[in-house]
C-alpha cells in the first residue's frame, strides 16, 4: 500500500527530529520538543485514518516517537545518574526511517546519549571536567560522521563507536566497583573502631562499678569503727565520772 501524504509528512518530520536529537543542543532549544509534540498529533491522526499503514509499521512509528519523547523527559532530570538510568529504559527504533540509513538513527542517538551520560557520571565520580569529556565525545562523533563515505565504512565506524561505548561502560563499572569496595572497607574499619570503643566503655563501666562497691564496703567499715570508738569513749567517760569512796 502506498504511503499517504500524512504518513510521508510524519516520516519527514521524524527524520528531522532524529537529526536534531543527534546534535549538541542548547538548553534553551525549543524546536525538538515542539516537533515531537507535532509528531504525536500526526501519529494519532494516522492511526485514526481508514487507509492507515500496517500494524507493524505503526508500532515502529510509535516506538520512535516514544523514544524521542522519553529522551526529552530524561534530559530534564536533575542529575546525571537519573539521566543515565532513564536512558537505559529507552527503546530506540528497530528499522531505519529513511533508505539512506544503514542503522536506525534513534539507535545511534541512544548510544550517543548513553555515552554522554556515562561521561558525566564518570566526571562526577572522578572530579574531572564534564564539558571537556562532552566536547571530546562530540568531536569523535563528528569525526566519525565526516569519515563515513560509503556503507562499508559506516558499518566499521558504528562497530568502533559501539566498542568505544562498551569500553567506557566497563571502565565506569570497574571504577564504581572499586569505589564500592573502598566504601565497604571504610565501613568495616569504622565498625571495628566502634566495637573497640564499646568494649573499652564496657570495661570502664565495670571498673567503676567495682570501685563503687569497694568504696561502699570501706565506708561501712569506717562507720562500724566509728560506732565502736564512740561506745568505748562513753564507757570511759562513765568510769571517770563514778564517785570514789573515801
Amino acid at each position: 500500500m502506498a504511503a499517504t501524504r500524512l504518513e510521508l509528512n510524519l516520516m519527514r518530520l521524524l527524520s528531522r527530529c532524529e537529526a536534531l536529537a543527534a546534535e549538541r543542543r542548547d538548553p534553551e532549544e525549543w524546536r525538538l520538543e515542539k516537533y515531537v509534540a507535532a509528531l504525536e498529533d500526526m501519529l494519532r491522526e494516522l492511526k485514526n485514518q481508514s487507509s492507515k499503514p500496517a500494524p507493524e509499521l505503526l508500532n515502529e512509528y510509535s516506538r520512535k516517537v516514544d523514544f524521542l519523547k522519553g529522551l526529552l523527559e530524561a534530559e530534564k532530570l536533575p542529575s546525571s545518574t537519573e539521566k543515565a538510568l532513564a536512558n537505559q529504559f529507552l527503546a530506540p527504533g528497530r528499522t531505519p526511517t529513511t533508505t539512506k540509513e544503514r542503522t536506525p538513527a534513534t539507535k545511534t542517538v541512544h548510544l550517543q546519549t548513553k555515552a554522554r551520560c556515562t561521561g558525566k557520571m564518570r566526571s562526577e565520580l572522578l572530579g574531572t571536567d564534564p564539558l571537556a569529556i562532552d566536547d571530546s565525545e562530540e568531536l569523535n562523533v563528528r569525526k566519525r560522521k565526516g569519515l563515513v563515505s560509503d556503507e562499508k565504512q559506516s558499518a566499521v565506524e558504528l562497530d568502533a563507536m559501539l566498542q568505544h561505548h562498551q569500553d567506557m561502560q566497563e571502565k565506569l563499572a570497574e571504577e564504581m566497583l572499586s569505589l564500592a569496595r573502598s566504601l565497604k572497607n571504610n565501613t568495616l574499619a569504622a565498625q571495628n573502631v566502634i566495637k573497640q570503643d564499646n568494649q573499652t566503655l564496657s570495661h570502664s563501666l565495670r571498673m567503676a562499678d567495682q570501685n563503687f562497691e569497694k568504696l561502699k564496703d570501706e565506708s561501712d567499715r569506717l562507720e562500724q569503727h566509728a560506732k565502736k570508738s564512740v561506745n568505748w569513749l562513753l564507757w570511759i567517760m562513765c568510769l571517770l565520772q563514778k564517785p570514789v569512796k573515801t
